[in-house]
């Protein structure tokens, strides 16, 4: 089996993961913060072997789920058509989690800051990531803006998703102000993020909505 260079990228943060906890397993409290509220203060806390444990655990799920979906979808091969963009998104979903995570275990040893400030240009650079994937990705299952409008006409699917990784790649550069801002930083990130899913559905409806007129127009002219 050949492995590309996100595939192997994926699988040395996935390393990193299990063994940057193993290595600081001996240097931390038996119970530690694991959950963040909006303004960024711990409110939420685990066993230290949960903690340290569970988000490498749902990473290395979340990889594997992701390289398996593909295979199932009636449409993989428009996938293969995008795939090495597809895997490089999967390393930076990965590098998201490994930033979280080594935030949480520098919080744990005692360093001090504003989660949701830190975590800003995180979430930048994954919504940024997802308008870049929003940019190549063809029509399928799996992976996209799938309404029943995109999944019906290629050329719905293409201009949906056109304009989506536009309007993400925006999302990206709105969640920074949580850098300048972190008492909004959430605000920055979920209203336009649910405002852009909102309108990209409307969209994807009206485009089909345009062929199925033309098409009628073409039948009874």
């Amino acid at each position: 089996m050949h492995l590309s260079k996100p595939m192997i990228l994926s699988a040395g943060i996935l390393l990193l993961l299990f063994a940057s906890s193993l290595a600081l397993f001996p240097y931390l409290p038996e119970t530690l913060a694991a959950h963040w509220n909006v303004h960024g203060v711990a409110d939420g806390y685990m066993p230290k072997a949960w903690a340290l444990f569970l988000l490498p655990v749902i990473a290395l799920g979340t990889t594997l789920l992701l390289a398996f979906l593909p295979r199932l979808d009636p449409l993989r091969g428009n996938i293969e058509e995008f795939r090495d963009t597809y895997e490089w998104f999967v390393a930076g979903i990965l590098l998201f989690f490994l930033y979280l995570h080594l935030l949480t275990l520098a919080w744990n040893l005692g360093f001090r800051f504003s989660m949701m400030q830190v975590l800003s240009p995180a979430f930048a650079a994954l919504l940024y990531g997802i308008g870049v994937l929003m940019g190549q990705a063809k029509r399928n299952w799996f992976i996209g803006i799938r309404t029943p409008w995109t999944l019906s006409s290629d050329r719905v699917w293409d201009e949906t998703h056109r304009r989506g990784a536009l309007l993400f790649k925006a999302c990206g550069f709105l969640a920074l102000v949580g850098v300048l801002l972190p008492d909004l930083a959430i605000a920055f990130l979920l209203v336009p993020v649910l405002a852009v899913s909102v309108y990209l559905v409307i969209y994807s409806y009206r485009e089909y909505r345009k062929d199925a007129d033309a098409s009628a127009r073409r039948l009874t002219g």
